[in-house]
């Protein structure tokens, strides 16, 4: 066992992780992910995927629409299919999932009365007639006395803080369970802070109301509806639990626990069917299938009596809606958009058959379990099995663990299963790989000298025609590339020196990839820094092209390695590149001690000082004028004229922005207005520079170059630059 130590050190450590990932103590949001998504599998392939007649939608639809008018209809409309609903299609129960929120308008009864209260308050006749009228016109006490004595439940929602307010519109319910119906308290149901219910005639008319509040996971996908929500520290039911209530005739909630948790709820009772809940009071909704698994009529066809009476007759009716505009839609794992009125279809379906799926309390010991028995096989046995014995046992144990899991759910309850499907693959990997890559690691040598830093295919081009190019020192046109991380210093002190290893292989490997790809030699590594030039072992023409090209790339990188580098906990990093471009010393250079192929000259020079400015003007690369000068087709943002240490002569640096053709008309409006801004800028135009960069800040207030030069250009018209200003910018510093 002992060679096999780091084998089972590693793989003891993913185990631990995964475990820690299952008490709760720590978060690993793949595995979350990969867990939400083997729910939704699981689901979709043992739904039932029948229709249920039980439950019948009448639809406010386009055709409702169309034919009736907009939502929302007047009170007698809604009044008058109540009426169909229970007279003539002997319905049991109807439940809206709408909210009457406001009193209705539309039959001109406040209009009459404020006429009654105003000009033809001395109208006796008036009066006389609109006393006789109101019974007719009050539209909302006409709905009211339709809901009166029959199973009519409405809807209504809850809402949390907005703003430091607290929406409270309409009446509430009376509640489902009040204070004392927990005796020790539960503290686990959520508590909301404001409500948008019914107006008050119509909710005292009604037999109950139920919220339609959602409970989307993190993935913004709805897999459970709260049957319970708190407020003031009462409970009230949600639409489909007061459906299922009211169907009945109303028997009272009895709340259920697990034996020794006598707050956290396992179970909701109404007459003589259990309802699994978890402990905030929430059912996951039992889909039978894609949307549609209800019958769904027109409420058009309801009102003009074209539907036949057995279609309805005895069914628990949800009045809701799917037309563009009015539909309450929601992502669910069988629909990234579900009607909601359905969910609460399926929800009532599932506690009349007892189908509702559920966690056991024990899920989470179950699944430590089996991470433990399988994880600690798969340790100690692996590193002692050859590839084709390691992949069977490794299925084996997946097999089992998926096995389980299975029959849990077919008889209803829902364990866990993504971390034993990552963690028991995870470790088959690594013991697999480790041979491969460790104890199989490469014997070969470096084949010459020029293999550690020029790309294989140039290497082999060198091979075939080692006459183009020579090792000797000579005057070459060339391009070189300076980079380096920003604050590279204070990054590495936070760093151990393993981590500070792994960060710089990750950092200066991709980085070193890109000058591959585009043809670069790798000169050297200093420190975070490399230095790579163009032009030489073998001759480019496109040298600043390549080069430049190369700096895109490396910045575009940069992103996504950015990302890849905080996943492991490595702090966020930028660089800086500095591009530039002339005749520089090319060839073998050094002692008689080390010799190295590299490049000298002041060309070099400078394109070290502009990787240094990048700092100074907020970007990622700078590149000098000779480059520019070589190269066509590409938008350069003017970024300064400046004159760096060690050089009298002053230079014009640009920073690359992309090729021409790629870019987007308003990106290459805004840096050709900028270019604008340095023109007016270096022809002492200070009010044109300042009003056309106060606009660029305004987009981009981000953008730091923007604010050095609207600060350049205020300091100058506070205090004129003297005669004979060059509009140089001057750097004492490298």
């Amino acid at each position: 066992m002992k060679k096999h130590a780091l084998r089972i050190f590693v793989g003891s450590c993913l185990l631990l992780l995964f475990l820690l990932h299952a008490a709760g103590l720590l978060r690993l949001g793949l595995v979350q992910q990969l867990e939400l998504w083997s729910y939704d599998h699981r689901l979709l392939r043992t739904m039932p995927g029948t229709v249920d007649d039980r439950i019948v939608i009448v639809d406010i639809d386009e055709k409702s629409l169309a034919e009736v008018g907009r939502w929302p209809w007047s009170r007698n409309q809604v009044a008058r299919m109540v009426d169909l609903l229970f007279d003539r299609y002997q319905v049991a129960v109807i439940g809206f999932d709408v909210v009457f929120a406001e009193p209705d308008t539309s039959s001109g009864l406040r209009e009459l009365e404020a006429l009654a209260r105003g000009a033809l308050s001395k109208e006796a006749g008036f009066r006389k007639a609109l006393a006789q009228s109101r019974g007719r016109l009050d539209y909302d006490q006409l709905l009211a006395s339709r809901f009166r004595d029959r199973p009519v439940v409405l809807g209504y929602y809850f809402a949390g803080d907005t703003g430091g307010k607290s929406l409270k519109s309409g009446q509430l319910p009376k509640p489902a369970l009040d204070k004392g119906a927990f005796s020790d308290g539960i503290t686990h149901i959520p508590a909301k802070t404001g409500f948008g219910a019914n107006i008050p005639v119509l909710q005292k008319a009604a037999a109950t109301a139920g919220h339609f509040n959602p409970d989307p996971d993190p993935d913004g996908v709805t897999r459970r509806v709260p049957m319970l929500q708190q407020y003031n520290g009462s409970y009230y039911e949600s639409l489909s639990l007061a459906v299922l209530r009211a169907m009945f005739g109303n028997p009272p909630i009895e709340p259920g626990f697990p034996a020794g948790h006598s707050t956290m709820l396992e179970w909701l009772k109404v007459a003589d069917l259990k309802i699994p809940v978890d402990s905030s009071a929430s059912a996951l909704i039992p889909y039978r299938g894609y949307q549609g698994s209800f019958p769904y009529i027109s409420a058009a066809d309801i009102l003009k009596g074209r539907v036949k009476k057995e279609t309805l007759e005895g069914a628990i009716v949800l009045v809701g809606t799917t037309a563009p505009g009015l539909m309450d839609l929601r992502s669910t794992p069988v629909s990234a958009v579900y009607a909601g009125v359905e969910i609460h279809a399926n929800m009532i379906a599932g506690m009349l058959d007892s189908s509702i799926r559920h966690a056991p309390t024990y899920a989470r010991g179950a699944e430590l379990a089996s991470l433990l028995v399988g994880g600690l096989l798969l340790i100690l046995l692996l590193p002692l099995l050859g590839p084709l014995w390691s992949l069977v046992l490794t299925v084996g144990v997946v097999a089992v663990a998926g096995l389980i899991n299975y029959l849990a759910w077919k008889s209803g309850l829902v364990l866990p299963l993504a971390s034993q499907m990552t963690l028991f693959p995870l470790l088959y990997a690594f013991n697999a790989s480790y041979g491969f890559l460790v104890e199989s690691r490469t014997k070969r040598q470096i084949t010459g000298l020029f293999g550690q830093y020029v790309p294989p295919q140039i290497v082999q081009t060198m091979s075939k025609d080692p006459e183009n190019f020579t090792m000797a020192a000579e005057a070459r046109e060339m391009t070189v590339l300076f980079t380096d991380v920003v604050g590279f210093t204070s990054i590495s002190e936070k760093l151990t020196p393993k981590e500070l290893a792994t960060f710089m292989n990750e950092y200066l490997s991709a980085m070193t990839a890109i000058i591959y790809e585009h043809g670069g030699t790798v000169d050297k590594y200093i420190g975070d820094a490399i230095m790579a030039f163009w032009g030489a072992p073998l001759h480019d023409p496109d040298h600043a092209l390549h080069a430049v090209q190369a700096a895109l790339a490396m910045r575009k990188r940069m992103v996504s390695l950015q990302n890849e580098m905080t996943v492991q906990g490595f702090p966020e990093i930028k660089i800086g590149i500095g591009v530039n471009s002339g005749t520089m010393r090319v060839g073998n250079m050094g002692s008689s001690f080390r010799v190295a192929y590299t490049v000298m000259g002041d060309a070099v020079n400078l394109a070290s000082r502009l990787e240094g400015l990048t700092r100074q003007y907020d970007t990622w690369v700078i590149a000098g004028e000779a480059t520019r000068g070589l190269i066509n087709g590409y938008v350069w943002r003017e970024l300064d004229l400046v004159r760096v240490k060690g050089k009298n002569e002053p230079v014009a640096i640009f920073e690359p922005c992309g090729e021409e053709t790629l870019l987007e008309e308003p990106y290459k409006r805004d840096i050709n207005r900028f270019n604008n801004a340095v023109s007016m800028y270096r022809n002492q135009d200070w009010r044109g520079a300042e009003l056309l960069l106060q606009e660029l800040v305004e987009q981009r207030p981000d953008r730091k170059l923007l604010q050095l030069y609207l600060n350049r250009v205020r300091q100058y018209q506070a205090e004129p630059p003297t005669d004979g200003w060059d509009g140089v910018c001057t750097f004492t510093t490298k």
